[in-house]
């Protein structure tokens, strides 16, 4: 999924009225994010045709494609280990139009293999320009900027949720699967080029250096902390869930009894367009709820739709897609703002830590899920999307907020 794992929610006194000036870098930050993950998510909503393109089954597939995950789990570790070294513009810039070559490359990919792996490639670029460009927003931003440049950023990763995979359904109904991919590397270059055009060499506000302990012994000391432990599980479980639902619904739409014609099918993705406005309002809710109440509001949400994705009419699974989404999302940066607030020190390390743990979820999720949808049909994976969301809800039970 695609949203912002490490948002930061910052109190900060009511602000005036934006300036045209302000507005521009926010929407510059959101379309920073989105041109950042668009490619994550994107191909999920061309499963059936890649499916039938490779002759593998619909689970194969679905591991194939998601294999980004599993590099972007290991990127996002990897960079929260030597994030102190890396000059964050750089990093972003160069990530995003490395990312354009496995793009490419995959409109040749002759076999399930090589396109897995060149999605893992893909993964590990889009976490590194991910990870660095919040580290880069959190080190530049006042206290009064930051909410709302971390909100553009989700705001933005959302929405790739849902341009991507429109964009990619057209592409592949309209040009074919390769020129699918090249427009995406076409993105991708774009993203580095917005970035060199945009992004502060200045010096940042707040230091890189963090305390004086070592990056592993920093990682070490945020596995002790039993809250970020909790948040670490938990966000496992979102991403298992949200996975789960989004990638092999795309099986379920094109056949009997909902089936959606191949023209019209990237259309059913605009089920994510609530989330763009519910997604932010999660830091609302923190504030008034708190975060164990407001995680069980985003997780009761998706746990409401998932009865209706089983249903034969599309409308009922279309309302259920958009509860799953929403109520995911929801819960996803609820989770990120418990981390930030969790750890003591180096802030990096632990999204690192959280990052690495999400995405791991999305790759056992697929992975366990997709099994399920072979052997049990989508009732059965629905039904192991409901016991992540049921663990990750039991799992809330003990999060308890750091004093001030």
């Amino acid at each position: 999924m695609a949203t912002a794992p490490y948002a930061v929610e910052v109190a900060a006194p009511p602000a005036p009225p934006i300036s045209l000036s302000a507005a521009f870098n926010l929407f510059v930050i959101g379309l920073t994010a989105f041109l950042t993950v668009v490619d994550l998510f994107a191909t999920q909503a061309i499963l059936p045709a890649l499916a039938t393109h490779y002759g593998v089954s619909s689970a194969a597939m679905g591991v194939a494609v998601n294999s980004s995950t599993l590099g972007m789990a290991a990127a996002g570790l990897l960079v929260a280990i030597f994030s102190r070294h890396l000059n964050r513009r750089l990093g972003v810039m160069l990530s995003l139009i490395a990312l354009a070559l496995p793009t490419t490359l995959l409109a040749f990919a002759p076999d399930l293999n090589s396109f897995a792996a060149l999605r893992v490639c893909q993964g590990a670029l889009m976490s590194a320009a991910f990870t660095l460009m919040l580290a880069h927003l959190g080190e530049r931003c006042t206290v009064s900027a930051a909410g709302g440049a971390f909100a553009a950023y989700v705001t933005g990763n959302v929405a790739s949720n849902l341009f991507g995979r429109l964009l990619s359904a057209s592409l592949v109904e309209t040009l074919g699967l390769h020129w699918n991919f090249y427009l995406f590397a076409a993105l991708n270059v774009l993203g580095g080029v917005l970035v060199a055009a945009t992004l502060s060499r200045a010096q940042p506000l707040l230091s890189l250096q963090g305390s004086g302990a070592s990056p592993l012994a920093a990682l070490l000391a945020h596995a002790k902390n039993r809250q970020l432990r909790i948040s670490f599980a938990i966000g496992f479980c979102i991403l298992f869930a949200f996975i789960g639902v989004f990638t092999y619904v795309n099986f379920v739409l094109i056949k009997p009894p909902l089936s959606v014609p191949p023209q019209y099918a990237g259309l059913v993705f605009l089920v994510f367009a609530p989330s763009i406005v519910t997604t932010p309002l999660a830091g609302w809710a923190v504030k008034r709820l708190g975060a164990r109440t407001a995680m069980w509001l985003g997780l009761g949400a998706a746990m409401i739709g998932l009865p209706m994705l089983l249903s034969p009419a599309l409308p009922w699974v279309l309302a259920g897609m958009v509860l799953a989404a929403s109520g995911t999302f929801f819960a996803q940066a609820t989770a990120t703002g418990f981390v930030s607030r969790s750890a003591k020190d180096d802030r990096a390390a632990a999204s690192g830590l959280y990052l690495a743990c999400y995405f791991l979820g999305g790759m056992v999720g697929t992975a366990v899920l997709g099994a399920l949808f072979e052997s049990q049909g989508w009732a059965g994976c629905v039904a192991g999307v409901a016991g992540a969301l049921l663990m990750a809800g039991v799992l809330a039970i003990r999060m308890r907020e750091s004093p001030a």
